[in-house]
């Protein structure tokens, strides 16, 4: 009785392992064509199995395409290339390019640490502390840092690469733009290298150096995502326009300090991340140097941001033509003393195209209050050139 239960076990494996493997072909994409509820009705008449017949009916096209196809034993084919010469260095040499680059640039970046007095709601005074990053932009001490780190501080520590701990004072700061300035006294300290946003393109690398979370001198490497980019922080400032976009891990802490390129040139000031958490998500702006060295010379020299203007209000341009659209004009600004009127259309500013607003404001930002600017309008059908010199608003 046991042996007989054995084989029965032993068929009924057979059994689910020979149906499991025709399953098994099909779901590897191998058709099965076995009829197995016919084919055990045949065998136990007694009757053979014949294998089944498929007739192949010519593909008509195939044979047309097959007639018209003129084969040549000799014909030449495309072989195998010499390998091409590469620019591209090695890891190794990759590895100690970048460890250059930030050897050099370092001494130059600074840990700045705020308290912020402040009232609560019961009028009690409270005292909040706070953590950024800054570069230094002259041999004499003046650095320059983010608007939100420094702009409301009521004492200012600055750490240097050494470690040594100076106070400084702020010198001014724009919360448009966020840039700011502080100085320590301290001479013939290393200073940093800038070059314009112009000469950087994207998917180049960038090296972003400063405080995350209170760890000073961390340095991360990412490229360039994006230029030109522009964010409205509120209703009540202007926009944040011509950012840098990168990867380069940039966290709390960072703001304030250099974005640079790999020839050790700060490129930007870091300033702004996109994350839900609060952390960096891969998403980090930077303000270009082209625009933070014109703010940070006005407040140098003036103790305060002077954004020039033209005299003119912007709005939609609903035409045909690429540019910035005159809404109206100023009158006693230089816009209007120029002859340039409501419906004009500003298509170039010293001979860098414009498309919208934004760009229109990045290049004012650029420049600064005296400056002679070159502005190609479009007027019914026609192009003109204006010159005119920037104010300030009064």
């Amino acid at each position: 009785m046991k042996k007989i239960k054995l084989y029965l076990m032993i068929f009924l494996l057979t059994v689910i392992i020979l149906i499991t493997a025709a399953a098994t072909f099909n779901l590897c994409g191998i058709p099965v064509d076995v009829d197995i509820g016919s084919r055990g009705e045949k065998e136990q008449e007694g009757e053979p199995v014949a294998e089944k017949q498929v007739e192949e009916k010519p593909d008509e096209e195939k044979l047309a395409l097959e007639d018209d196809l003129v084969l040549d034993e000799n014909i030449e084919l495309p072989g195998l290339k010499e390998p091409k010469e590469s620019n591209m260095v090695t890891l190794e040499e990759f590895n100690r390019a970048v460890s250059k680059v930030v050897e050099d640039v370092t001494p130059q970046v600074v840990n700045i640490r705020v308290r912020i007095r402040y009232r609560d709601n019961f009028g009690e005074e409270r005292i909040a502390e706070g953590v950024g990053s800054g570069v230094i932009y002259t041999e004499d001490g003046y650095i320059i840092t983010n608007h939100h780190v420094v702009g409301d501080a009521s004492e200012i520590m600055v750490t240097d690469f050494n470690g040594n701990e100076y106070p400084a004072k702020l010198v001014g700061s724009h919360k448009d733009t966020d840039i700011a300035v502080i100085k320590i006294e301290d001479r013939d300290i290393s200073m940093a290298s800038f070059t314009s946003i112009e000469n950087v393109k994207v998917g180049e690398m960038a090296i972003a150096i400063g405080s995350p979370f209170g760890f000073s001198q961390t340095v991360t490497v990412g490229v360039i995502s994006a230029k030109g980019r522009d964010i409205a922080i509120s209703s009540d400032a202007f926009p944040m326009v011509d950012l840098i976009q990168t990867d380069a891990a940039i966290n709390q802490g960072n703001s304030g300090g250099p974005l640079i390129n790999a020839s050790g040139q700060v490129i930007g000031i870091n300033s702004i991340i996109f994350s839900p958490s609060g952390a960096s998500a891969g998403i980090g702006f930077a303000i270009p140097s082209d625009t933070a060295i014109v703010i940070a010379g006005q407040i140098i020299r003036y103790g305060r941001a002077r954004i020039p203007v033209v005299g003119i209000n912007m709005g939609d341009n609903e035409t045909e033509i690429n540019g910035v659209y005159i809404k109206s004009v100023i009158e006693g600004y230089p816009a209007n003393e120029a002859g340039i009127k409501s419906g004009d259309i500003i298509v170039e500013f010293n001979n860098v195209e414009l498309m919208t607003p934004y760009e229109f404001f990045a290049q004012i930002l650029r420049h600064n209050v005296g400056d002679m600017v070159r502005l190609k309008i479009y007027r019914e059908g026609e192009y003109i050139i204006k010159d005119l010199v920037l104010v300030e608003i009064s």
